[in-house]
């Protein structure tokens, strides 16, 4: 009777997921943030799976994701891997939306000539090379090291304590109480698994942030967070805002923190299908 109660128990942890993939029409691509997992756009996904066909991968070196081999690891060797899953799907191009380091690869998408449209929530690679502001976001993510060694020594358990996840929580959203339980257990588990942690953090203190934004092709809505305690937007969006064309929106996100599809997925959902449904072309009647 205990062992069978243990595994109900157990089974109630998520589980990795190399992707999701569902739904059907125009293709709309998905790409989570650093450290985290396709668990976090997984409402989204089943929003925007009623009128598009949807693809959330994961990351390689994050949880469910393939493996890396070396230290060079950059948001253009993750861009590689996403596009070679997009030659695999057919997908010559399609609507991207990206949260923080998937932001800054769907930009890098872009420059590639993959983007029909971008919906950048968040997104990270908003600094110049060795600057303070540079300094910071990576002192910020190593400073999670200790709550990393928690998660991965605890295992299951930490993914399903409340202390942990009220500790985690906070630092990526606003309204704790919004977050499913899966969400939250997902979150602890990814941030506890994620083999290239260490290495994107030391590419990110040496590398430069994103270039070239003026030129960006395709349509472009920014969403920066109100709320953002990862990379707040008075300081990390600021490049976006001023470098950015100036037809692409930019709309600020009241009552969110970093990862607002965890605890708004219907606004972010509804804001992704917006963006889409306004790059159609127009039809006139004649």
């Amino acid at each position: 009777m205990e062992s069978a109660r243990s595994a109900r128990k157990a089974s109630t942890v998520p589980q990795p997921v190399a992707a999701l993939h569902l739904g059907s029409g125009e293709p709309v691509l998905l790409l989570q943030p650093f450290m985290l997992s396709p668990h976090v756009w997984e409402r989204v996904a089943h929003i925007l799976a009623r009128s598009y066909e949807v693809y959330a991968p994961a990351l390689p070196g994050h949880w469910g994701g393939l493996p890396l081999t070396g230290w060079n690891i950059t948001p253009g060797t993750l861009a590689d891997a996403v596009e070679a899953k997009l030659d695999e799907l057919g997908w010559r191009t399609c609507h991207i939306a990206g949260n923080s380091l998937g932001g800054w690869i769907a930009f890098e998408l872009d420059q590639r000539g993959r983007a029909q449209s971008i919906t950048a929530i968040a997104p990270a690679g908003g600094w110049r090379r060795f600057t303070p502001a540079q300094l910071r976001v990576g002192l910020t993510f190593l400073s999670l090291a200790p709550l990393v060694g928690v998660g991965k020594m605890l295992g299951d358990f930490a993914a399903r304590n409340r202390l942990v996840q009220r500790i985690i929580l906070p630092l990526i959203v606003q309204n704790t109480n919004a977050v499913a339980t899966a969400d939250a257990q997902a979150v602890v588990v990814a941030a506890s698994n994620c083999p290239a942690y260490l290495r994107l953090l030391w590419t990110g203190l040496r590398a430069p942030g994103l270039t070239n934004l003026d030129r960006t092709q395709a349509p472009v809505r920014l969403l920066l967070c109100d709320h953002d305690r990862i990379i707040p937007a008075k300081t990390y969006g600021r490049m976006f805002v001023e470098d950015l064309p100036a037809s692409a929106d930019r709309i600020t996100l009241r009552g969110v923190g970093h990862v607002p599809m965890i605890e708004d997925p219907a606004r972010i959902a509804a804001l992704i299908t917006e963006h889409i449904e306004s790059t159609r072309p127009q039809l006139r009647a004649v």
